[in-house]
């Protein structure tokens, strides 16, 4: 592969993790709004930190598959909703 097409599959692929990010964390605040939940709540249901929280809503923190699945158990919800996009 060039130099010049792996850079623009590297440029691609940033922008992917980047909106992935952000996707995820609109899709956890909607699904958390939908149930009346407080980002407060939703972090002592999940037992995680709520600037967390804020940060994952915000696009801002890469989560891993064991957060997905406290903040999905915590408000009820499958995991597959939050990546229905």
């Amino acid at each position: 592969m060039s130099t010049i097409a792996r850079g623009t599959i590297d440029h691609i692929f940033s922008d992917c993790i980047m909106d992935i990010k952000v996707a995820y964390g609109e899709k956890v605040k909607a699904i958390r709004k939908s149930h009346n939940v407080s980002q407060e709540k939703l972090a002592e249901l999940a037992e995680l930190d709520r600037t967390y929280i804020s940060d994952i809503e915000n696009g801002k923190r890469n989560v891993s598959i064991e957060t997905v699945f406290k903040i999905a158990k915590a408000l009820n919800s499958p995991m597959i909703n939050f990546f229905e996009f």
